[in-house]
């Protein structure tokens, strides 16, 4: 048998070995919270783990918050507002030998928070049930970050000396927009010739990513309490209005919307979706007294080559519309703001080296080729791609209730996507 077959051949064997110790890390993550709480953030118990690992691993490990890369409040991207105190980025990097590609495995470190959604399970306990392990960030994406520290330890602990220079990176506020936390990695000197996202992509090969956008629209009316005249509509007249045009901006969006190869096969790629209604406490405890104030939580989707300015106008256009169509309903014009950074659809070729080269890795490992196609949301993968002209793909595991309660991962698919990625680092760097 020829060397390096044999060599991928004890690769796949490690990972099947050490499939226990793949799970450890993946539950230890998912045991220390790191919930995105913006403006802060509480990253940094779950960032030492992952500095300590890669530091017994052999990495050249660097621990830094994001504000204090040169250069990152001056960057176009950078968004102001965000507190790093305490939130490092963690990077390890092992040098190639020369004569290699280099490559970066990235992932978030960040969850949402837990909230106050129904959970049935302890969202920090790292229950297995089913082939399943449930907790916040179990998808979303400690078992990215878990296969990412795993891969690192599998190509220290089996003595593979590669050409290309490894680096493994855990960067924080990735979640509500944020990217500042990925273009730090990218301003601290962290490039390399392709970089692989471990977001649980669902076995997919993901070389694209659709945009989004948020909108918080607060309508109001005057409010006199319940014995005035405006009780007979109160604020219902506005929201049942406004809820009713929804339809008009999304076809608007889908007529216009440029089609992309990766989202063909979707009935909508842009969708458009109320995410939150609020228009005040609720119980025995509050008074009784009509609304005159509801806040709505608007989010559109976006096609890679859409720009921020053409498809704010067309929102802003619309609302417009809206309201000038109803005027009496409107004696207060509601007001709209955008709470998080647009966030750009991006994609690169399917050609690309990278995306063949990952799929050829994976229909070896699951005797199947792997789709290949967009994910349904807004990531960090447009900073790689646009901003540093890194081809940059999502690769991962298959979960579920991602942001939801009872969030899990299929424990099975992150073997898999493991064993992909491991493979894939030793063709890729030599």
């Amino acid at each position: 048998m020829p060397a390096d077959v044999q060599i991928e051949k004890n690769l796949l064997h490690y990972v099947d070995s050490h499939r226990g110790e793949l799970i450890e890390i993946l539950a230890a993550l998912v045991h220390t919270p790191s919930e995105n709480t913006p403006p802060s953030g509480h990253e940094a118990a779950c960032q030492q783990y992952c500095a300590q690992m890669l530091l017994e691993c052999g990495y050249a490990t660097d621990v830094y918050e994001p504000d204090e890369v040169e250069g990152l409040r001056g960057h176009p991207l950078y968004r102001p507002g965000r507190d790093y105190r305490g939130r490092p980025n963690v990077a390890g990097r092992m040098a190639g030998s020369g004569g290699g590609r280099s490559l970066i495995l990235s992932g978030h470190i960040d969850t949402v928070p837990v909230g106050t959604l129904p959970w049935t399970r302890d969202p920090f306990g790292a229950q297995i049930e089913g082939g399943r392990l449930y907790g916040r960030g179990s998808n979303d994406m400690k078992a990215g970050i878990a296969t990412n520290l795993f891969v690192a330890r599998a190509v220290r602990e089996m003595g593979l000396s590669l050409r290309g220079t490894l680096t493994v990176e855990s960067v924080v506020d990735e979640e509500f927009g944020g990217v500042n936390g990925t273009l730090a990695g990218r301003l601290r000197g962290y490039l390399a010739d392709a970089a692989v996202i471990s977001e649980p992509s669902f076995l997919r090969i993901s070389p694209a990513q659709r945009g989004g956008r948020t909108a918080d629209i607060t309508f109001q009316v005057p409010n006199g309490g319940v014995l005035a005249e405006a009780m007979e509509t109160g604020i219902a007249a506005q929201l049942a209005w406004f809820l009713s045009q929804i339809p008009e901006f999304a076809a608007l969006r889908q007529a216009s919307a440029p089609r992309h190869e990766f989202y063909s096969h979707l009935a909508n790629p842009v969708p458009v979706s109320v995410l939150k209604l609020h228009s005040g406490p609720w119980g025995m405890g509050e008074p009784m007294a009509t609304a005159g104030v509801c806040k709505v939580e608007l989010f559109w989707q976006t096609m890679p080559g859409e720009s921020a300015e053409v498809v704010d106008a067309q929102f802003r256009n619309w609302m417009k519309g809206v309201i000038q169509q109803r005027p009496e309903l409107f004696p207060v014009a509601p007001h709209v703001e955008f709470p998080l950074r647009w966030l750009p659809g991006s994609a690169i070729s399917a050609t690309e080296p990278l995306v063949c080269e990952l799929a050829a890795c994976a229909e070896e490992v699951m005797g199947t080729s792997p789709p290949v196609a967009g994910i349904e949301g807004p990531c960090d993968l447009f900073v790689f791609q646009q901003d540093f002209g890194i081809p940059a793909v999502l690769w991962g595991a298959r979960g579920g209730n991602t942001h939801g309660a009872d969030e899990y991962v299929d424990l099975d698919t992150v073997v898999d996507a493991a064993k992909v990625l491991l493979l894939f680092v030793q063709r890729w760097c030599g």
